[in-house]
């Protein structure tokens, strides 16, 4: 799914020691020239395309706190971006991508959602949120931010259909480890859950908001690891809500 100015500041002016005088000065004495405002430093706001131990201390928080963020390596890309999103939408944040104050108070905090089942493993999917967690036994232990339906109207090959993501308890039913083509367009390496031809699946854009057919999108890199790390089987429960 905003950085902030410094306060300005004027640094303290020493007073020069002087010879005692009984006699008043002459001339007032001159006021501290006005210091420019500190420029906020690139430790302040963090954005895709900054690299360095700055953007590392966050991917590991990040890490610690359980959003899938792929490798700790200090480049701010699109994973990174992708987990800064996914803290910004549990925190109820502005949905930027970029680390700034509000975002920092979140990681500092330790936000994180809270789960709504208790047992097994479960993929849950909340909808307002814009979120997928991998569940077990009622810990989150991995966070994706996720594109879902639009719940907008679109047509195809002349009929009329409601881009929804259904809500309800589901089951991963069948799976392609591969592109697999579709009607509307096609669909990376696609865990299905319903029988409409719903499924996580990944994609080349994942934007911080709905904008699918009804499906939930991940990056290709996080569907590649869910599928790599055997994390969603046949047989999983994936509760939309």
């Amino acid at each position: 799914m905003p950085g902030g100015t410094p306060p300005r500041t004027t640094p303290p002016v020493t007073a020069t020691p002087s010879s005692p005088s009984s006699a008043p000065p002459s001339t007032p004495p001159e006021s501290p020239p006005d210091v420019p405002s500190p420029t906020p430093s690139g430790a302040e706001l963090l954005r895709r395309g900054d690299t360095g131990e700055a953007v590392e201390t966050v991917q590991r928080r990040l890490r610690e706190l359980g959003y899938w963020v792929g490798p700790v390596d200090g480049v701010f890309g699109e994973l990174t971006e992708q987990a800064v999103y996914a803290v910004q939408k549990a925190a109820g944040g502005s949905r930027d991508g970029i680390v700034g104050p509000e975002t920092r108070e979140a990681l500092d905090e330790g936000i994180r959602p809270s789960a709504r089942s208790d047992e097994g493993r479960v993929v849950e999917v909340d909808l307002d949120r814009q979120l997928m967690m991998l569940v077990d036994d009622g810990t989150v232990e991995q966070i994706f931010s996720t594109s879902t339906g639009t719940w907008e109207y679109y047509t195809h090959d002349g009929e009329r259909f409601l881009a929804d993501t259904p809500r309800g308890r589901w089951e991963i039913g069948w799976q392609v480890d591969a592109w697999d083509p579709g009607p509307l367009g096609r669909l990376y390496r696609p865990k299905y859950f319903h029988s409409q031809g719903i499924a996580v699946h990944g994609y080349p854009e994942v934007p911080p908001y709905p904008a699918s057919h009804g499906c939930v999108r991940v990056t290709i890199a996080a569907m590649d690891w869910l599928w790599r790390a055997d994390q969603m089987p046949i047989g999983t429960t994936v509760w939309v809500y």
